[in-house]
């Protein structure tokens, strides 16, 4: 049985875990999307930040700096900030992509238009920066203003590789990196630098999440062509739809011969998608092993995140982000 099936999933411990401080983040994410002057702020920010998200970045960096015995209040801020960002980024990924609804919900986009999902999400960076500064390290602000462009550097790599046949798994890895891992990677590590950890428990964090948001991007990748539509949020043959070149076809080209090569630029790189195209797709990606060898690259990213916590503290916040690694890869088992 996988981890899906399990009582209390990961995600669940930790909220049980940090209920006050989680409760704490909440509390400063609402008093800091007001706006005395712009009502639509918070309009379109209670709209995302309410929809029901599992809010595992937050919960990262208060486990992290929890982990390594942190004491003062700023893990609330960061954990905020970290929030913030990622809204954000949905905030403008959904204008890019065109995104009609996300987390079953209409995006705001849809609801409003393209210009306050812009402008609210470049409000809630501008906040986010305010509330990094005040927990007045210097170290923090770089880290988290490193993955934010790190995070817009991901995102315009992937317009240009997402439709090229030639984006290899390096590419991949990059656009992976930025506009998913970055994040994970910067929301635990910064845990532990607000602590005053130790270097090496600092570079643990910051393996570990950089580990779990690839695994955790691999397996949404996997999923969109053999998920349940029901438990993903997403239908199965979106990312080939929006002619996304993602692992397991970046696979399947690798191992084409040139007739199955002329079907994934005709579909990915051309845009000239007909009925059977997507069962074509799936057909190819079995006949290569795709799916397999995405799933062995998931597992070993998860298996990377359980190693490098192992140098953490025994607690129980440390297993329950070691099973968080399994429960992320358990979707596709």
């Amino acid at each position: 049985m996988g981890l899906d099936s399990a009582e209390i999933k990961p995600h669940e411990r930790l909220s049980a875990a940090l209920t006050e401080e989680m409760g704490a983040v909440n509390a400063l994410i609402r008093a800091r999307m007001a706006s005395e002057h712009a009502p639509r702020i918070p309009e379109v920010t209670a709209h995302l930040v309410e929809a029901g998200g599992k809010r595992l970045r937050p919960m990262l960096t208060l486990a992290a700096a929890r982990l390594c015995g942190y004491g003062g209040p700023y893990h609330v801020h960061l954990a905020a900030t970290v929030e913030f960002i990622h809204t954000a980024t949905l905030l403008h990924d959904d204008v890019v992509d065109e995104s009609g609804q996300r987390r079953g919900r209409p995006t705001a986009n849809l609801l409003w238009d393209n210009k306050s999902s812009v402008l609210v999400g470049d409000y809630l960076f501008a906040r986010a920066f305010q509330m990094m500064v005040e927990t007045g390290s210097l170290r923090v602000l770089d880290i988290l203003a490193n993955a934010a462009a790190t995070i817009a550097e991901g995102e315009v790599l992937q317009l240009t590789a997402a439709q090229d046949l030639r984006t290899d798994e390096g590419i991949y890895l990059k656009v992976v990196r930025g506009k998913t891992a970055a994040l994970f990677s910067a929301a635990t590590e910064v845990g532990g630098v607000i602590a005053g950890a130790p270097e090496d428990q600092v570079t643990a964090l910051h393996t570990y999440g950089d580990a779990l948001g690839i695994a955790f991007q691999i397996v949404d990748d996997l999923l969109d062509y053999g998920g349940n539509s029901a438990a993903t949020g997403k239908n199965v043959g979106d990312d080939f739809r929006e002619r996304k070149l993602t692992l397991p076809v970046i696979k399947a080209v690798a191992a084409a011969d040139a007739g199955e090569r002329a079907f994934w630029a005709r579909v990915i790189e051309k845009g000239d998608q007909r009925d059977g195209d997507l069962e074509h797709a799936m057909e190819l990606l079995a006949r290569h092993g795709a799916m397999e060898a995405t799933r062995a690259d998931a597992l070993g990213w998860a298996d990377k995140a359980k190693a490098a916590i192992l140098t953490l503290p025994e607690d129980p916040l440390r297993d329950a982000l070691h099973d968080l690694a399994d429960y992320v890869v358990a979707r596709i088992s």
